[in-house]
């Protein structure tokens, strides 16, 4: 096919990805931010269940922040597109346990010949405070504005890659689709201030919330538990 013949199809594909992204991310319900975060604490617990596959608990435990988004999309026919909303927690200064989650939404495209589509979960361990405060933005662009590197993997992996503890967030993705993978290099995160008014009752940055620690609603409660039980010893 001559390159005359496709511009028109990547045209009206960009198109349909761009209404597509646009319905997905409208404001939720409080039951859909409930169901979502179910479906994060589900992610996390299945991708700890098994040892020998799972984060590096020392990982965990050294942390600052933890994202999880679960079932990001991501969908291709000459012009690829990504999108996902989750959640972010962060350790509590000063006190024991996490924050209650903030809601965020990560966006990103790519150009390229490649036909499929896949729904991956994602989690995303922010390792230092230079990270963290990244995190903490409106929004900022994965790889360029924060350095992210694909996590190890198993009980005793962190020990033996000190090469990617440089990095200011390890990534850990678990397709169900045609894709092996995901890349998060250059997609962007941001908050969801929509969302954080489903769950808390008004309009509040991520910043806020690791900040002002509002009370976890009782759809979070699963999650921070999971966060503690994984990682109790923390920073």
């Amino acid at each position: 096919m001559e390159v005359e013949e496709l511009l028109p199809i990547m045209f009206r594909v960009s198109i349909g990805l761009t209404i597509l992204t646009a319905s997905a991310l409208l404001a939720a319900t409080k039951d859909d931010v409930g169901k979502r975060l179910q479906e994060s604490a589900t992610v996390l617990s299945e991708v700890m269940s098994v040892p020998e596959k799972s984060i590096p608990q020392d990982l965990l435990e050294k942390a600052n922040c933890v994202v999880i988004v679960p079932g990001m999309k991501k969908g291709a026919f000459i012009v690829g597109g990504k999108y996902g909303k989750g959640f972010m927690s962060c350790r509590k200064r000063g006190q024991a346990g996490w924050s209650a989650p903030g809601a965020v939404r990560i966006e990103g495209g790519s150009f390229g010949f490649q036909i499929g589509g896949s729904e991956t979960d994602v989690i995303l361990l922010v390792m230092n405070e230079s990270g963290a405060r990244r995190l903490l933005q409106s929004k900022f662009t994965l790889g360029a504005e924060g350095e992210i590197a694909g996590g190890p993997v198993g009980r005793d992996a962190s020990a033996q890659t000190d090469a990617k503890m440089t990095a200011e967030i390890l990534s850990y993705s678990r397709s169900r689709g045609l894709f092996a993978g995901v890349s998060l290099q250059g997609a962007t995160l941001r908050e969801d201030m929509d969302d954080n008014k489903a769950m808390y009752g008004e309009y509040m940055k991520s910043a806020d919330i690791m900040t002002r620690w509002p009370a976890p609603t009782a759809d979070a409660e699963p999650l921070l538990k999971l966060l503690k039980q994984y990682s109790p010893k923390g920073l």
